[in-house]
């Protein structure tokens, strides 16, 4: 009589966690990685079936999971162990030996058939193998231990500490980031036989708190959502409820504009578990207040949406999210307006309380706050960051760029004034955007005003540039302190760990240089900057070198992200650019733009092969060779002919590339690709005559240096 093993059943698997209130500012991170956590659990034991999808549900009370196509039980799988060498696995009479009866038992075979076991390879080499067929996981086993290891992963900054009274009378003490009430555990319409966190897992969850108030059964792990949206008055995805808002406030707003910041819409969708959106407004009078100040307010203060006219000015009317879906709002309405009011008076205070101190009395004040304790205070740093943007001013002057060093000068003296306000001090996000208006209230220039604000920028990846030349100076000023100080006292980004975003610095200056136009010396600059610093160690951690390389870098990730008419720039032709480690950067765009066009010239592949040969020639020359060659030392038809070509197009390419006409000299270089190759072809450059072989390196070398002016043609060999 034989018995039939029965078939592994699939159906999808809910887990809920039901907590009291989750912190709002993690919980989408903590859904995601609940759901990720379960899944990849349950995969590690192949528990997983090839249809699954997974659905992840985070709301203010509860983080879900929903994954299809789960077994109850996974397949059983064949292993292949290897146990001992063979000379160690038997005896000189082809018993088993101690060690192999341990190693058996530790692997849980202690009964194993030895004769079964494999040999493998030969001599010496010959192992000793255990094949056999492994049990495949049980759901329901597995999944208490799934689990808590999942719980223990994620990301919760603060665990709480708390006690549950058990069945027994006995408490039990518990942490996790809320008091958890209730877990589901379903299998289909099964309920599996989990607990965790003091709580025995049921089907059973609860409603809205006050939509929907009480327990509600889940019966089947397939209609979770279905049964929370219409039962319970709940929408538990995270992102289908942000998108529900979203669409609420856009269409809420009207004929305005809704300012919805990713991070704000992510806080309030946490908040929530049935939005709905209504109109409130606060009185006019508060709009004589700088709109950020007042945007700011309601944004971090209230989790309110700011509207704005088509010009982008604030309106006095917001929108608010509220977790109660009623036909009389007037309550809710009311309450936030009554709440906000307070809130606008306080901003509103601190504005005209700014006003009576100018920004200029208050810079002597910036003696008292550290800015890093190597590196002094934030008036030393001032001084330091007005001394940058007065060379700065200088090498641009020298350059026939028009600029006001003094403006850059003042600038650099009152931008950091504003840290000492109340509005910065209530709201640090607005420095710089508040020394923009005590500045025009002080009377200042509009350029030293409008500095006061750019010199931040740009403040994060594809941020805007500042308008004016006084902002684009000092921002770059600001930057290169900063990069140079912060190195210096040896807090260089290291890994992902870049506490003052010194990476974000760097791509600023290059973004500065380069998308201003800006023909300023990069290794001149951060020398300028290292000046400034009186401490001798700082500047010797601080090598200029060290700081170059590491701006480089981040060249090379801004190129990468260019194109020309939509298609990217290469490695190569990156490469080809950066690898001549260019002390100038504002042109690169349109040498790279030339070197696009180079390539698809016919001649370009066998032009850039030539000039990778003469590298890997001159690089390994290891005698000195002559600046100059020797027309008289020209023997050769080819060497003659390749030199009269370099000396009749050496002037125009001198002219292209001196007016940025990247295409013309590189073009002009094309027509001497013939002579180039016949030299390689008749002439041997490494002649046993002395005279003759230095006089065709030093022609060589001419030419390689005129044909890498733009770039290095090797590199797109």
């Amino acid at each position: 009589m034989s018995t039939k093993i029965p078939l592994a059943q699939s159906d999808s698997l809910l887990i809920e966690i039901f907590t009291e209130e989750l912190p709002p500012k993690s919980l989408k991170r903590l859904g995601e990685a609940f759901r990720d956590g379960m899944h990849d659990s349950l995969k590690a034991f192949n528990l997983v079936g090839p249809n699954a999808s997974v659905s992840g549900f985070a709301t203010p009370r509860r983080l879900g999971v929903l994954i299809t196509d789960i077994l109850d039980k996974a397949p059983n799988y064949q292993i292949r162990e290897k146990l001992l060498p063979v000379s160690i696995a038997f005896d000189q009479h082809g018993n088993p030996t101690a060690p192999l009866l341990k190693k058996l038992s530790a692997l849980g075979y202690p009964h194993a058939d030895i004769s079964s076991l494999e040999k493998s390879g030969q001599d010496k080499n010959e192992t000793l193998y255990l094949n056999t067929i492994a049990t495949g996981a049980e759901l329901q086993k597995i999944l208490k231990p799934a689990l808590e290891q999942t719980l223990k992963k994620l990301p919760i900054a603060k665990m709480m500490h708390y006690q549950i009274l058990q069945s027994n009378g006995d408490l039990m003490d518990v942490e996790f980031a809320r008091p958890v009430h209730r877990i589901i555990a379903l299998h289909g319409q099964k309920i599996l036989d989990v607990h965790a966190l003091g709580i025995t897992a049921s089907n059973e969850t609860e409603g809205h708190r006050f939509l929907a108030p009480g327990s509600l059964a889940i019966n089947d792990a397939n209609h979770y959502e279905a049964d929370l949206e219409s039962k319970a008055k709940i929408i538990p995805n995270f992102l289908k409820r942000r998108k529900f808002i979203q669409e609420q406030l856009i269409k809420a707003s009207g004929q305005d504009q809704v300012l919805m910041p990713d991070g704000l819409l992510d806080e309030v969708t946490a908040l929530v578990e049935w939005p709905a959106i209504y109109e409130c407004h606060f009185d006019e009078e508060f709009l004589e207040v700088p709109q950020e100040c007042l945007i700011l307010t309601m944004q971090t203060n209230q989790k309110y949406f700011a509207l704005t006219d088509k010009q982008g000015k604030l309106r006095n009317r917001f929108l608010i999210v509220s977790n109660i879906d009623t036909d009389q709002p007037e309550e809710i309405i009311s309450g936030n307006e009554r709440v906000v009011r307070p809130r606008l008076s306080d901003a509103r205070f601190f504005f005209q309380q700014d006003q009576k101190r100018s920004l200029a009395s208050r810079v002597a004040d910036l003696g008292k706050v550290i800015y890093h304790n190597q590196l002094g205070n934030q008036l030393e740093r001032a001084q330091r960051v007005s001394a940058i943007a007065f060379g700065i001013s200088q090498a641009l002057i020298k350059l026939n760029v028009p600029v006001n060093a003094d403006l850059a000068s003042r600038a650099a003296e009152i931008a950091k004034s504003d840290l000492l306000t109340d509005m910065v001090g209530e709201f640090p996000e607005l420095q710089g955007i508040m020394g923009h208006y005590y500045a025009i209230h002080d009377g200042e220039h509009f350029e030293v005003a409008a500095a006061c604000s750019e010199h931040y920028m740009p403040r994060f990846a594809g941020d805007q540039l500042p308008t004016t030349q006084t902002g684009t100076i000092l921002a770059i000023a600001d930057k290169l302190e900063t990069l140079v100080g912060i190195w210096g006292v040896g807090l260089s980004p290291t890994g992902d760990k870049d506490p003052y975003a010194l990476r974000r610095h760097a791509l600023g200056i290059c973004r500065l240089l380069l998308e201003k136009n800006f023909p300023l010396n990069l290794r001149e600059l951060i020398e300028l900057a290292r000046q400034q610093f009186s401490q001798n160690e700082i500047r010797e951690k601080a090598k200029s070198k060290d700081i170059y390389a590491f701006v480089m870098d981040r060249l090379r990730a801004y190129l990468r992200d260019q194109s020309v008419s939509g298609k990217p720039f290469t490695t190569a032709e990156i490469d080809a650019v950066l690898s001549q480690q260019p002390s100038h950067i504002n042109d690169l765009i349109e040498r790279l733009a030339a070197l696009r066009e180079f390539n698809a010239l016919p001649e370009s592949a066998q032009l850039s092969a030539a000039n990778k040969r003469i590298s890997n020639i001159l690089k390994k020359t290891t005698t000195p060779i002559p600046t100059n060659y020797h027309n008289k030392k020209l023997h050769a038809p080819a060497e003659l002919a390749l030199a009269q070509a370099l000396e009749a197009v050496a002037p125009k390419l001198l002219s292209s590339y001196e007016n940025r006409q990247f295409v013309d000299f590189l073009k002009t270089l094309v027509t001497i690709s013939g002579p180039i190759d016949q030299f390689f072809a008749d002439v041997m450059v490494m002649d046993p005559d002395l005279e003759l072989r230095d006089n065709r390196l030093a022609l060589l070398q001419q030419l390689h240096q005129k044909m890498n002016l733009i770039a290095d043609l090797g590199k797109l060999a």
